[in-house]
């Protein structure tokens, strides 16, 4: 069995792929693996940490989130997982005391005689509490680094997915403003022209009834004299024979 695989089976968060849990003895010693870089998120231990452990606090989530329910996400686990295998120290540790407490879960007894044996068996093997509780602390760190790298990943994301599109909204809205501003601007320019097309309308009104006057009056001056001298040459065709 993998060590991922174990470490899986240790913390209860079998993704379908870790084997049961076998009331098995602790190894003594195991390979040091090499240290991977990964981009992960926190996920909720599900099984209880020593009581003098210092547990991880949880961040808060963003008002949209998906709530923290449900079965961890493989992916995210095994990112974890994996880094917490890469830290992995020589020898007895945190780790095969949390297999030891996952193997004494068949049996019945409580928290506190649960503990205490497994650390019985972890005495046997020249460890101390204070040693387990510091190798702990230790994986948590690991987890805690793990989750800096996630959130500095995720204010990336943020950034380029959220931040770009609030931009646009930005964008969009100005340009809203700025076309609205300029409606308003054409219609006060439209009701300025309409008064200016209804002014000029009522001077053409007032030309036009100015020149029809002086047209009427011209046409009578214009008759009267031609009429007296028309009257004069019929006069003096008549008389002047």
């Amino acid at each position: 069995m993998s060590m991922l695989k174990k470490l899986k089976g240790i913390f209860v968060v079998d993704d379908g792929t870790a084997p049961a849990p076998q009331p098995t003895a602790a190894k003594t010693s195991k390979p040091v693996a090499t240290k991977k870089k990964a981009t992960s998120t926190p996920i909720k231990e599900t099984a209880k940490s020593a009581s003098t452990t210092k547990p991880t606090s949880t961040p808060k989530s963003p008002k949209s989130a998906v709530p923290l329910t449900g079965k961890p996400d493989a992916k995210f686990v095994n990112v974890l997982l994996k880094a917490i295998e890469a830290n992995n120290e020589e020898g007895f540790d945190y780790l095969e005391y949390k297999q030891s407490l996952q193997n004494l879960n068949t049996m019945d007894m409580d928290e506190r005689t649960k503990y205490q044996s497994a650390l019985a068996m972890a005495k046997t093997m020249g460890v101390t509490s204070t040693k387990l509780i510091s190798s702990a602390k230790r994986y948590v760190k690991v987890l805690e680094a793990e989750e800096g790298k996630f959130q500095q990943a995720l204010k990336g994301q943020k950034t380029k997915q959220v931040q770009g599109r609030e931009d646009k909204i930005k964008a969009h809205e100005k340009a809203i403003i700025e076309k609205e501003a300029q409606i308003e601007k054409l219609q006060k320019d439209i009701k300025k022209h309409k008064a200016e097309l209804e002014k000029i309308k009522s001077e053409i009104d007032a030309a036009s009834l100015k020149v029809e006057s002086t047209n009427v009056r011209f046409t009578q001056a214009y008759q009267s004299v031609k009429n007296q001298i028309l009257k004069d040459i019929t006069n003096m065709e008549k008389f002047l024979k």
